[in-house]
């Protein structure tokens, strides 16, 4: 009996650990996200190319601009992204003009989708096509395979906004402003406050804000 049961532990070990190797091998995770990025900390997997909706493939060091680079993990369907009827804008509709801001600046803007749970629905690479074009998105918007880059930045909602200066190291994290029912309405806009600072070479007077919004849909 004690033979079996040692026999049964050992095939359970086994398949676990080859599901881990499979997973990993290919291009998923098992790994919880590391804490959320530290003011002052350098962007993770920089490096790392991602598909855009138009077909190429792009790194953030690649989307940065002369001043740096800001980084909005976004989706197609939380409502705190795409608004909720006459009940909220939502931040989507702000995208465009924060990119208009940052090119002014020199800072680059993407938008991530790191949704890797509904890659099979709404958030796949032609739905993510889809919605880009019918929002007129003038920025790109990557896909971030099993959220490797989400887990990398400790990124937890959509949207969850990073600012990056020239030298890639983060100068704000957090929302956009501090209005997502009401475009009209906001009255503290952190991120347009922060790029500006960030031209100046000036440190930003709010650092960090909470983010509010969806859950990243991540694989378990």
């Amino acid at each position: 009996m004690k033979n079996k049961i040692q026999s049964s532990f050992a095939l359970l070990s086994a398949v676990a650990i080859f599901t881990a190797a499979f997973l990993t091998s290919a291009g998923f995770t098992v790994n919880e996200p590391q804490p959320e990025l530290a003011i002052g900390a350098k962007a993770p997997l920089a490096d790392a190319a991602m598909a855009n909706v138009d077909g190429t493939m792009m790194t953030l060091e690649s989307a940065a601009g002369p001043n740096g680079l800001l980084v909005v993990f976004s989706c197609n369907t939380c409502p705190f992204v795409v608004g909720n009827g006459s009940k909220s804008d939502g931040w989507e509709g702000r995208y465009n003009a924060t990119n208009e801001a940052a090119q002014r600046m020199g800072v680059g803007m993407v938008l991530v989708n790191s949704n890797e749970a509904k890659r099979d629905n709404h958030d796949s690479m032609e739905a993510m096509q889809e919605h880009a074009k019918a929002e007129g998105y003038k920025m790109p918007y990557l896909m971030d395979k099993a959220h490797r880059v989400a887990d990398a930045f400790g990124a937890l909602k959509t949207p969850h906004v990073y600012l990056f200066n020239k030298d890639m190291e983060l100068v704000y994290r957090g929302s956009l402003d501090d209005n997502v029912s009401d475009a009209s309405a906001v009255q503290a806009n952190y991120v347009m406050d922060a790029m500006t600072a960030l031209k100046k070479g000036k440190a930003c007077d709010v650092a960090e804000t909470k983010a509010i919004g969806c859950s990243i849909k991540r694989i378990q």
